[in-house]
């Protein structure tokens, strides 16, 4: 697992420049997220991401024993589920609510009276020697629209698990399990019915 870099060395401070980016390695979400909440303060955060691991979910706790996270929620993809499941004492610790869903995207939504923060990025919640490309801004329509879009995803194509609890799925909406197949596109994966 290759060293992170020093975020302050790749962006500068989120009140000085609204919208950046970075191409490379050694940017990683996690600590990302903490360079963020530095800056804003306490904050509730959404996550999606196709799959989570040990190291985020730990580092996300210990955001929360800061005090740094006010209200969390977690996106995953369904097909990572086994491999999420097995990490579920931690996602317990460290998120409020967790959704599995028709997911590949990795968006970090930060909010509070004063900040609306996105992120964008390739990485998964796992570390790496790949370079990875993040858009970071502040842009309060483009927090909006994600968030819309993000909360249209955990309603109409998600399950919440009851991982707190142990019930298991405790609410799970139509397009929860759907094909992801376009029925109107004018090609086909190979081996997907028409």
């Amino acid at each position: 697992m290759p060293k992170g870099k020093n975020i302050e060395t790749l962006l500068q401070p989120l009140s000085e420049k609204p919208i950046q980016a970075y191409f490379g390695q050694g940017l990683h979400t996690l600590g990302l997220l903490g360079w963020i909440l530095r800056q804003t303060g306490r904050a509730t955060v959404f996550v999606s991401s196709y799959s989570t691991s040990e190291p985020f979910l730990n580092g996300f706790f210990r955001l929360r024993e800061k005090q740094l996270v006010e209200h969390s929620m977690l996106l995953l993809d369904l097909r990572a589920a086994r491999k999420t499941l097995q990490l579920e004492q931690l996602m317990t610790g460290a998120f409020d609510h967790v959704f599995l869903g028709q997911n590949h995207s990795k968006v970090l939504l930060i909010h509070n009276r004063q900040w609306q923060v996105s992120v964008v990025t390739s990485q998964n919640q796992t570390y790496g020697d790949r370079a990875e490309s993040t858009i970071i801004t502040t842009d309060k329509g483009v927090y909006e629209q994600l968030l819309s879009q993000w909360e249209d995803t955990v309603v109409n194509g998600s399950a919440e698990i009851d991982i707190k609890h142990g019930t298991g799925i405790i609410r799970e909406s139509e397009g929860a399990g759907t094909s992801s197949v376009d029925p109107s596109a004018d090609w086909r994966p190979f081996d997907v019915e028409g």
